[in-house]
């Protein structure tokens, strides 16, 4: 019936459209008639067709209308979809649909209709624009916008409690009645949750149980009101139980059983008890407790944050001799679980533990810690201050032996006996240290005479009582100076002393001066400072700059210790106002102590030693090197002479002390057949050519070429050829030496001082005989 009166509605919306049309023109004229010429207008309204439409092809969708009356006129349209989907007859004006229509694809198209002349394609009218509307039919089934939803609610939840929500689409017009509005469905899981028609998923029972179940997996399905459905109109929603505190632990064995040695630290673990929780892990709080047993003193049970279980540790030392065995039941309970969600089974659980305690060597144990003892200061008649005990807790009461490990301050000041009795070797200084402390170990005797490796410490403070043995002393402050025209009374300083025994409780230092006999005065103050102030007056620089002032300083102890003490006052010019304008620098007095003097005297003997020892080795070669010089190393050194090629005027080249040690001493050279003897000077006169010079290179360039063991000396040719104008001929030692001339040298001591040398060493007496 309604199909009938839609399609009904369409076919009559253009004869509506026509009638509305020519009335509103007859108004039109009516209301206009002094114009002579009535304007056209179109004569249509919007177009409807329905949607997917079960007729052949094309469907008449309505008729475009003018009120041209020209034969010649034709219809055209263009636009979205125009001569496609769209057409229109030329003629007459009608439009058709070539193909059916989805308004969910497009639920409006619009277009634009012209009306020309057919003869010359002018246009008759102005164009006009209208919309095709497609009315939509119910033909689309809701689809969720997932497949799969997701939710959590906390167990134990109150009936109704909200989960999630799911959400479903219609694709049809929401604008129709019935056509896109969609309602949910529960098909799976209906026994533990419901979902109403905006899509919320609710509890449908109060016992969901995490424990039991913690995940559900329920199906929904969507429809509209036609109750239209398809293959998306279903989605699965997975919910999740949160975990809630209702749970109480329960231990898993009824009772427990731990080992442990004696020797068990204090806070140490002995055992760890475990329990279970179905709760998860952020829900676990254990508490455990004691419910029977008198060891509430001895252990505690602390809970572990992380795995729950609980640790006993013991809050004292254990001991086998005393305790060997210790047994209390404990409980295990949640404070926290939610007494709403109670369940059967009781809130507590409880186990019996069982600890056995284990015999161990244990180390000695003192009786007492720590010792102290108290001794006066300087006092040579004590010896012995006390004794330290100690004893073998074990079944085997070993004898102990005490033995000191460390001292404070360091040294011998305090001795411990094999015995454990404290000894003083010698008296103690309590200006050196108030206390003295040292740390005893005790060993176990084995029963071979050995020590046991397992010892234990005592502490052992030895205070040292004040004896009032030093006297106090100044305590200098800045120089101490005062005008030459101080008027009486003026206070020149204030002095304090120190005493390194401790303050009399009996009051204060009492000061005092030696004399009465000076220009000073002293003044206490009574809080152990005394101020020093002029007596007289006027100071006279020219007799005295300087004034030394003696004060006596007493302790008021037991006994009474007073010292003398000497005060250096500079006597200063100064200005009107009192400043000082000038005063005499004291000579400061630098002193050495004996130690530091003889240090020093020692460095100076050692220095001065060293260099006399430096001194006469020096001395020692040199002779040694004049005495043991053999020929071949006078000819050596001979050698360089000459090769200056100064002839006679050349008295520097050489040393010939050498030579003169030998003559002067008498000591006849060992003779050592020489390199130089086979070289013969040339026959003939001494005067020679450069042809003499030439043959004896040749000779000694062969002689270096043709011997390998002797080294090349080259230069020997000098001492054959003197030089041409030496009136003296050759001094060469060389020639001399082998030559049986008894030439007198004696005339060289008329040539000056430059040939004294040479005088020396020729001038000798002929029964001298010089072997080289």
């Amino acid at each position: 019936m309604k199909k009938l009166i839609l399609l009904f509605s369409l076919f009559l919306a253009p004869a509506f459209s026509y009638k509305e049309n020519q009335k509103t023109k007859q108004n039109f004229s009516s209301n206009n008639t002094s114009h002579k010429r009535l304007k056209r207008d179109w004569i249509w309204n919007r177009m409807h067709i329905r949607e997917e439409i079960d007729s052949p092809l094309p469907h008449h969708v309505g008729k475009l209308t003018s009120s041209e009356g020209n034969k010649n006129a034709m219809y055209i349209i263009e636009g979205e979809s125009a001569n496609t989907i769209f057409k229109v007859q030329g003629y007459d004006g009608d439009i058709y649909a070539f193909e059916r229509l989805d308004r969910e694809k497009k639920a409006e198209y619009e277009l634009t209709a012209h009306i020309i002349d057919r003869r010359n394609n002018r246009s008759l009218e102005p164009p006009s624009k209208f919309i095709i509307k497609v009315y939509d039919i119910n033909d689309n089934a809701p689809i969720f916008v997932q497949k799969v939803f997701n939710g959590s609610v906390p167990e134990m939840s109150r009936l109704g409690t909200s989960v999630t929500k799911v959400t479903a689409e219609d694709a049809d017009d929401p604008t129709v009645a019935g056509h896109a509005t969609v309602t949910y469905q529960i098909i799976k899981g209906n026994e533990y949750f419901t979902v109403d028609d905006s899509g919320v998923i609710s509890t449908a029972r109060a016992d969901l149980d995490r424990e039991n179940q913690s995940t559900y997996e329920i199906i929904v399905k969507a429809k509209d009101a036609l109750g239209l459905t398809g293959e998306s109109s279903t989605a699965t929603v997975i919910i999740r139980l949160t975990d809630i505190n209702d749970n109480f632990p329960v231990f898993k064995h009824p009772s427990f059983h731990f080992k442990v040695p004696e020797n068990v630290s204090v806070g140490g673990e002995v055992g760890r008890v475990e329990v279970e929780d179905i709760d998860e892990p952020q829900h676990r709080h254990t508490k455990y407790s004691f419910v029977r047993g008198d060891y509430r003193d001895t252990f505690e049970i602390v809970a572990n944050p992380f795995t729950n279980e609980g640790i006993i540790r013991p809050k004292k030392p254990l001991d086998f001799e005393k305790v060997a065995e210790y047994r209390f039941d404990i409980e295990a309970t949640d404070h926290n679980v939610n007494p709403a969600y109670y369940k059967p089974g009781g809130s507590k659980s409880i186990s019996t533990i069982t600890i056995e305690v284990t015999d161990v060597d244990e180390p000695p144990v003192f009786t007492k810690l720590p010792y102290e003892f108290k001794v006066r200061e300087n006092d040579p008649e004590i010896k012995t201050l006390g004794s330290v005990w100690a004893y073998d807790p074990d079944a085997a009461k070993r004898k102990i032996r005490f033995v000191r490990r460390r001292a404070s301050p360091n040294g011998d000041y305090v001795r411990v006996s094999d015995t454990g009795i404290i000894q003083l070797p010698k008296p103690l200084d309590r200006e050196f240290s108030s206390s003295y402390n040292i740390t005893v170990a005790a060993h176990e005797i084995l029963e071979d005479g050995r020590l046991s490796d397992r010892e234990s410490h005592a502490q052992v403070h030895v205070i040292v009582i004040d004896e009032n043995d030093n006297a106090p002393e100044l305590v200098y402050p800045e120089e101490p100076r005062v005008c030459e025209n101080a008027a009486p009374g003026k206070v020149i300083i204030r002095i304090s002393a120190t005493d390194k025994d401790e303050i009399s409780p009996r009051g204060f230092f009492r000061y005092s001066l030696t004399t009465e006999d000076s220009n000073f005065s002293l003044i206490e103050n009574y809080d152990n400072t005394a101020n020093i102030t002029v007596k007289y007056g006027q100071f006279n620089r020219e007799l005295a700059k300087i004034h030394y002032l003696p004060v006596i300083i007493s302790d008021n102890g037991d006994p009474d210790l007073s010292s003398t003490n000497t005060l250096v006052i500079s006597v200063c010019k100064c200005n009107e106002k009192g400043d000082f304008t000038f005063c005499e620098e004291r000579s400061k007095q630098v002193g050495v102590s004996i130690q530091a003097l003889v240090a020093i005297f020692i460095c100076i003997f050692t220095i001065i030693v060293i260099a006399l020892l430096i001194l006469l080795r020096k001395r020692h070669k040199k002779d040694l090197s004049g005495l043991r010089r053999n020929v071949a190393e006078i000819h050596e050194q001979l050698v360089t002479y000459d090769e200056e090629g100064g002839g006679e005027m050349d008295t520097t080249s050489y040393d010939v002390s050498v030579l003169n040690s030998v003559r002067k001493n008498g000591i006849k050279p060992e003779v050592v057949p020489s390199a130089y003897a086979q070289v013969q000077k040339p026959p003939g006169n001494t005067t020679s050519g450069a042809g003499e010079m030439e043959m004896m290179i040749e000779v000694k360039k062969d002689e270096a070429d043709n011997d390998r063991d002797l080294l090349p000396y080259d230069t020997l040719h000098i001492y054959g050829y003197e030089g041409a104008e030496s009136i003296a001929e050759s001094l060469s030692s060389l020639e001399s030496g082998s030559s049986d001339s008894d030439i007198d040298y004696d005339f060289l001591n008329d040539w000056g001082p430059r040939f004294k040398m040479l005088a020396e060493l020729y001038g000798s007496e002929p029964n001298e005989d010089f072997v080289y």
